[in-house]
């Protein structure tokens, strides 16, 4: 026997004591439950026998059959509700096997090739992770192959069929399968496929369906919105979860940890070389995502429309990052390989609704189009998206200069907006503008109250079941991506906006998409990352002289009247 068998037995055995550990915690409760019982039935059984008579033993033995009564009632009550409560499931997009063939056929063929169950189903989350899921509990249908059909095969045996109904479900984030080429994406999903031998397990199952079911007893004990009559009740529960979720913890934690060493350890012989590679392309393909998000989708979302292609808007941010970035070179030379995304017989479909389901988690968006929801191409962005970003937000700048009564410039149309308003107000005596940046924020604050609101849960078109309605009452977004901006922060993002508003209709700039920073000014075709820096002076220090010196440079005219969105 190798040493990474020797390793992966040892820590199959550590997990599955783990397991029993939490087992014996669980049979420890039903003990503490019946022990009343077992006494008022000792007490019962002594008296008609002739033992322990007399009127105080009478007592005695009635007063702990009520104990028990009282204690197997509350138990029961608590037990169901541990029973009925629904464990939170991650959202995502599901990936039919008729969908997605050769995807599965590379899951099958890797679970055969580490000697592991085959997951029960794919899905897509837009997030930079994989895992397995499991989906059994009977409020998420009753089977894990819920989002999909089975990986095991066709013409599966009675036994084979009950195992894969068990199976967890193979979660992958999609930027993996657009970034990363067929050969890597294997390599990355070994481990993860190899933890499938640990589901099976019955201990390591009971245990974890142990964990799960407190798990979401805590949360639906927490939950608002009920009467007193079923509050009461829901938070007793969550008191007793929570007290056995704490002697659970490390015995839980320390099961994970042994169970991802197990899978890790079994995976070594398959593509052991190429993932190393791989996981060089995991930690790019996260900064990517999270950069694409933050400063590309982001802003679409605020103005109401959402990027349908971000998966594919991915591959875009990470080929201008490996061109800048020269620590990040060559790995652009991959592209000519085959994408992960090919495995897919409708790639374009599944990206645009892991597009909006990430819309929903990070920002809150509707589950559906509209008229104030709509998709967006890439090639739309600059216009729907930067453009009216920038006219919206100069509009509300000089809504905000008019509600304080800002007189217009000196030397403009007063019956027109203009920058040099701006300009000559935040360089006044009134100092680099804190109450404009307090009417900014509360302005933006009044927009935001008036976008519109995520609706409950409701049939998504083409994808079945909303995906968020099985993760719980928790608000959107689930994720926000950014703090809440300061009110100084939001003037600047105004006060730039109006420069390139005036940049666009006084000196034939263009708005522009940065793959790495999102809206961008293109003068002569080239991208100007330097506003930022005159723009803060004039807003934080009240001195206008450094952007004064930037419009000159680019050719830009403050006097001139600037149209607004």
């Amino acid at each position: 026997m190798s040493g990474i068998d020797v390793g992966e037995e040892l820590g199959a055995r550590a997990a599955q004591a783990r397991a029993l550990a939490l087992l014996r915690i669980r049979s420890r409760a039903l003990a503490v439950v019946i022990t009343p019982a077992a006494v008022a039935v000792v007490l019962f059984a002594a008296g008609a026998q002739g033992h322990l008579g007399g009127p105080v033993w009478d007592g005695v033995r009635w007063a702990v059959l009520g104990v028990a009564v009282v204690v197997l009632l509350v138990a029961a009550a608590v037990a169901v509700s541990v029973a009925r409560a629904r464990p939170a499931v991650s959202p995502t997009v599901p990936v039919p096997e008729e969908g997605a063939p050769d995807l599965y056929r590379l899951v099958r063929d890797l679970a055969d090739r580490l000697g592991v169950p085959a997951p029960s189903a794919i899905a897509l989350t837009p997030d930079c992770d994989s895992w397995l899921e499991d989906r059994t509990h009977r409020s998420t249908g009753g089977s894990s192959d819920s989002t999909g059909s089975g990986i095991s095969g066709e013409a599966a045996p009675e036994a084979s069929n009950e195992a894969r109904s068990t199976a967890p479900v193979l979660v992958i984030g999609s930027p993996f399968l657009w970034w990363m080429r067929v050969a890597e994406l294997r390599a990355v999903l070994a481990p993860v496929v190899a933890g499938t031998h640990s589901s099976a397990h019955p201990d390591i199952a009971a245990a974890r369906r142990f964990v799960r079911g407190l798990d979401a007893a805590v949360a639906d004990g927490a939950a608002p919105g009920r009467g007193v009559f079923r509050a009461l009740p829901a938070a007793f529960t969550g008191w007793v979860a929570r007290l056995l979720l704490r002697a659970c913890r490390e015995h839980a934690a320390e099961m994970e940890r042994c169970v991802a060493a197990t899978a890790s350890m079994r995976a070594q012989g398959v593509d052991y070389a190429l993932r190393i590679a791989a996981q060089e392309q995991v930690g790019l393909a996260y900064a990517g995502w999270d950069r694409l998000l933050t400063r590309v989708a982001l802003p679409a979302w605020r103005m109401g429309r959402w990027p349908s292609r971000l998966d594919a808007g991915v591959v875009s941010a990470l080929t201008e990052l490996s061109r800048r970035d020269r620590l990040a070179d060559g790995f652009t030379s991959r592209l000519g390989e085959r994408p992960a995304c090919d495995l897919l017989e409708e790639p374009g479909v599944a990206d645009e609704a892991t597009s909006l389901l990430a819309a929903r988690l990070f920002h809150g968006g509707p589950a559906e189009s509209g008229p104030d929801w709509a998709p967006v191409d890439w090639q739309q962005y600059p216009d729907e998206v930067v453009d009216r970003k920038w006219r919206t937000e100069a509009a509300r700048l000089h809504r905000v200069l008019d509600a304080m009564g800002v007189p217009p410039a000196s030397a403009a149309d007063p019956a027109v907006p203009t920058l040099a308003r701006v300009m000559e107000h935040l360089a006044g005596p009134g100092g680099p503008g804190e109450e404009l940046a307090a009417g900014i924020g509360a302005a933006v604050a009044r927009d935001d109250a008036q976008a519109p609101a995520p609706g409950p849960a409701q049939q998504a078109s083409g994808t079945g079941a909303d995906p968020l309605d099985l993760w719980g009452p928790d608000p959107l977004p689930l994720f926000p991506l950014q703090p809440p901006r300061t009110g100084t922060e939001l003037l600047a993002d105004h006060v730039a906006a109006m420069v390139c508003c005036a940049a666009v209709d006084t000196a034939g700039a263009s708005p522009g998409l940065d793959w790495l920073d999102g809206p961008t000014l293109l003068v002569d075709g080239e991208r100007r990352a330097d506003l930022a820096v005159p723009v803060l002076s004039l807003v934080e220090d009240g001195d206008p002289d450094p952007l004064r010196s930037w419009l000159a440079e680019v050719g830009v005219r403050s006097d001139k009247p600037v149209r607004l969105g």
